[in-house]
């Protein structure tokens, strides 16, 4: 693109090109220039594990392996655990590139913000707002019926503590829920370094809890001799189809990794201590997923298992009544671990938002002694907090996968764009822009110099020039051979643009038509193979193209590497994809009205404040030249 067809982001505020402008990735230099407070760089490769263990394994694995297991899986509940880690492994791949190459607050926000477009990225963030705020009050609501039955039983809490009915408005307040709320957020407003060391001390003590489940239950098993898998109906009671709806139900038991790459930029080592950190979280979490699963399907038959104490039921079962404190402390530290893990991302992406003007420069305020952005810290608890008291949003728990899924596609997507069609302009501050005219004028006289022509042609060939290159003065023909490779290199740049589209299209098709039901059968199998041959047209030619030379330096390189580029990151779009359109109707419904908002807040507010509003996109060459000579001369 040249020059001339470069316009202001003010010219075109209002059009529909603002929702495509794309961040600048960091570099050492913009964070020179950002000035200001920053986060503490504190967290090493064993505290980012026991922030992504924390926030992975909550009450899930005390809750949700009996249902699966009576409703999907059966004995095939620890395949089905393993199916969906791997599943889970493909997002991990993709977070920990992008983590390592754009290590800065805001994941899958700051992400996309940098190779899909600031309206994708404010969607995803807002999206993200939503799912932190429901995660972590609906994890604070389970936390008192667990903790109350240290007290004698569900109601047996202290009087300040108890829920209590408010006759009239069919509430039910959790005064212990928003406490513990409010203690988790003046915790993290302490700093980073405080916060994850509780954050590794509870997480340790659920490990512990859960490694005296899978020894315990282990050595009952070998005693009684593992009644749960002899039953008459077999390993897959209800078939192959049975275990992959468990696959797909606990599929969400492994969403806590994000939490690690919010954490980017506090990180010491970000190159080479995220993807270690996303990754030893995720091989914690599934091989505990695993074991626990063995134990509980093993003690008890499926169909016996209690789907609302599992753990604990099967060991009363065999005569162990005192384990159930036991598991029931865990599910208490793991719910109080997964609350900090919830409640510690937000603040960041309000941060990144804000410092990308999207929202009020108010959430970027970075505390200048704990440095931790201390203010968004307090309005993410006190809302969480206020939320947890009034409402019980369990019924809301499905908007929370919505906010996750999306974010792990648009993950991918990245990768695919980072890889085939990197950003080859970045954006230029107006204090620069005299530098930016100065250098296109030049530019725009060399191109109309006859002598440029001349040696286009290969006419004066011996002429020496001295704004040119050397190779180009006397070798004309490379003059003619770099040509011919920009419009080549044009040319693969747009297939791959159209065939990252085609994917993306026929997924959405092909995810949507099977999960259909109410059109008739025609119409289902015409979209499934409309989608199919979308789907398999884009990829066999994003398979052919060569990736883009740009992707090499692309951000701070010299960290993980995502393999099996494009097949890898495109299988991650098709289940995440699929498992969002399975959602349900009800929960698109709610999510639609906060996107909604969200819309009307990007229109009014963000799109105009936009950090991107007064820039001019330039090459990256010519933006480092013009830096060059800024440096220069200062």
């Amino acid at each position: 693109m040249g020059f001339n067809e470069l316009g202001s982001g003010k010219e075109r505020r209002w059009r529909i090109q603002s929702l495509i402008r794309r961040k600048q990735v960091d570099s050492d230099r913009a964070k020179t220039e950002g000035g200001g407070s920053q986060l503490a760089r504190e967290l090493s490769v064993l505290q980012l594990v026991a922030i992504g263990v924390g926030s992975t394994i909550g009450a899930g694995v005390y809750v949700l392996v009996g249902t699966v297991a009576r409703e999907h899986s059966g004995p095939s509940l620890t395949i089905s655990f393993l199916i969906a880690g791997i599943a889970a492994a493909l997002s991990a791949f993709c977070y920990a590139e992008l983590a390592s190459r754009c290590p800065s607050a805001g994941s899958a926000y700051h992400y996309s913000y940098i190779c899909v477009g600031e309206g994708v990225a404010w969607l995803i963030g807002w999206a993200l707002i939503l799912e932190y705020t429901i995660g972590g009050s609906a994890v604070a609501r389970g936390i008192s019926p667990n903790l109350a039955l240290f007290f004698g039983g569900p109601d047996s809490l202290p009087a300040f503590l108890a829920r209590v009915h408010i006759p009239g408005l069919d509430v039910v307040v959790d005064p212990c829920a928003a406490l513990l709320v409010l203690i988790i957020t003046g915790l993290l407003c302490l700093g980073i370094k405080e916060s994850s060391t509780v954050q590794a001390f509870v997480t340790s003590l659920n490990v512990c809890v859960m490694l005296f489940v899978i020894i315990a239950g282990g050595y009952i098993g070998f005693q009684s001799g593992w009644v749960g898998y002899t039953v008459a109906s077999g390993f897959f009671p209800h078939g192959v189809n049975g275990m992959l709806a468990g696959s797909a139900t606990v599929f969400f038991a492994y969403i806590g990794f994000d939490s690690v790459a919010s954490t980017a930029e506090e990180v010491k080592s970000p190159q080479h201590d995220l993807p270690l950190g996303i990754a030893l979280a995720l091989s914690i979490c599934c091989l505990l997923y695993m074991m626990v699963s063995v134990v509980v399907v093993g003690l008890v038959p499926y169909f016996a298992i209690n789907p609302d104490t599992p753990i604990s039921s099967a060991f009363a079962e065999h005569g162990m009544h005192w384990a159930m404190y036991v598991v029931s402390a865990g599910a208490v530290l793991a719910l109080c671990s997964t609350l900090l893990g919830s409640i510690l991302p937000q603040p960041r992406i309000l941060m990144a938002m804000a410092r990308d003007g999207l929202l009020p420069s108010f959430f970027s305020d970075v505390n200048k002694r704990t440095q931790v952005p201390v203010k968004g810290t307090v309005v993410t608890g006190v809302s969480a907090a206020v939320l947890a008291f009034f409402m019980d949003v369990s019924q809301l728990s499905g908007m929370v996968s919505v906010g996750t899924l999306l974010a792990f596609t648009m993950v991918a997507i990245s990768i695919l764009i980072l890889r085939y069609v990197p950003p080859d302009e970045i954006p230029l501050p107006s204090s620069l822009h005299e530098s930016y005219d100065s250098l296109s004028f030049h530019y725009n006289s060399e191109e109309k110099d006859p002598e440029f022509s001349k040696d286009f042609v290969g006419v004066d060939n011996n002429e020496k020039r001295s704004s040119g290159d050397e190779s180009s003065i006397y070798y004309p023909l490379i003059r003619k051979d770099s040509n011919l490779y920009k419009i080549n290199e044009l040319k693969r740049r747009k297939h791959a643009s159209w065939s990252i589209a085609s994917v993306c299209i026929g997924v959405f098709i092909l995810a949507t038509s099977v999960s259909t039901t109410s059109f008739p059968q025609y119409l289902v199998y015409s979209a499934c193979i409309f989608g199919a041959l979308l789907f398999l047209a884009g990829l066999l030619v994003i398979s052919w193209i060569e990736q883009d030379d740009g992707r090499h330096s692309f951000g701070h390189t010299g960290g993980f590497i995502c393999p099996f580029v494009p097949f890898l990151p495109v299988c991650c779009i098709l289940i995440n994809s699929y498992l969002l359109v399975n959602l349900g109707v009800d929960t698109w419904l709610r999510v639609s009205v906060w996107l909604l908002i969200g819309v009307f807040v990007y229109v009014f507010y963000g799109q105009s404040n936009s950090t991107l509003t007064d820039m001019v996109y330039v090459p990256v060459a010519h933006a480092n030249e013009i830096y060059k000579k800024r440096s220069g001369l200062a």
